[in-house]
This record gives C-alpha cells, sequence and structure tokens, in this order.
C-alpha cells in the first residue's frame, strides 16, 4: 500500500518516518520541534507534540497513533489518547498527545522518536435499531466479570 506524505517546513531535515524492522507493525514519528527547541514534561504533565507530517489514507484505513513501547517502559511517557485516530479525510499536521507517567522529566528535542503510526482497516458500519439482541454466554457481564486470571482467580 502506498500512502501520500507531506513534509512540512518543522520537518526539514528530519527523518523520513519508516518501518524500523522487516516486521515492525508501527511507522516511527519523530518530534519535529524548531532547532534547538527543548520541551521537559514534568511527571504527569502532558503536551502535543508535533511530527511535521501530513497524510492522505484511503477511505476505509485510519492511522494510529501508538506509544513507542521502549519510551514507555524505560520513561513512562507515553500517548495520552492512545491509540490517537487519524481519519481517512483529515489532511492537517499528525501530532501526538504525550503524557508523562513516570517519576523523573522527560526532556524531548527535535528529531527524537516518540511514537509510532500504525496503518489499520476502519470499515464504516450501519447501525440498525432494535428491539433485541442475540444472546450470548456472557450476556451483559463487563468490567471483570470473565475473571482476571492468576492463581486462586475465578
Amino acid at each position: 500500500m502506498k500512502i501520500a506524505i507531506r513534509r512540512l517546513p518543522n520537518a526539514d531535515g528530519l527523518p523520513t518516518p519508516a518501518y524500523a524492522s522487516d516486521g515492525a507493525a508501527g511507522i516511527d514519528l519523530y518530534a519535529a520541534l524548531a532547532p534547538g527547541q527543548k520541551l521537559v514534561l514534568e511527571p504527569g504533565a502532558r503536551d502535543l507534540i508535533p511530527t511535521g507530517l501530513s497524510i492522505a489514507l484511503p477511505r476505509g484505513y485510519e492511522g494510529q497513533v501508538r506509544p513507542r513501547s521502549g519510551l514507555a517502559a524505560a520513561q513512562g511517557v507515553t500517548v495520552l489518547n492512545a491509540p490517537g485516530t487519524i481519519d481517512s479525510d483529515y489532511r492537517g499536521e499528525i501530532k501526538a498527545i504525550l503524557i508523562n507517567l513516570g517519576s523523573q522529566a522527560f526532556e524531548i528535542v527535535r528529531g527524537m522518536r516518540i511514537a509510532q503510526l500504525v496503518i489499520a482497516p476502519a470499515p464504516q458500519a450501519t447501525l440498525v435499531e432494535v428491539d433485541d439482541l442475540d444472546a450470548t454466554e456472557r450476556g451483559d457481564g463487563g468490567f471483570g466479570s470473565t475473571g482476571f486470571g492468576g492463581e486462586g482467580a475465578r
């Protein structure tokens, strides 16, 4: 699948987003801060980080902005609305809402890999209102109704 991307002026000189390995599902996104700019996320703080890119997704697909696992594991920095959805008709700049859930301040600099973009099918459904839904074994049980696993769990 080919997807058109547009590099915005704030991304000049940054690497073209790419998959980090042959089997990667996500395309690395880079912080497109101004040259020399540093953004510090204090513990508990969040900010909207520009990537300097816009894309043209085909109808029936979405872009999912997801956290980078290494950043989350090592620093506690993640994407707040994970996954953030990019609709197929959106042509503005992709940005990532990062939040620092760690215990130390985290510094973001230009060119840092901050998130990843996963392209996924997103069909539109037609909702049909009915009086009753088909019965299942689970029924309306939710929020832990199937158990939590582990020793002694139900």
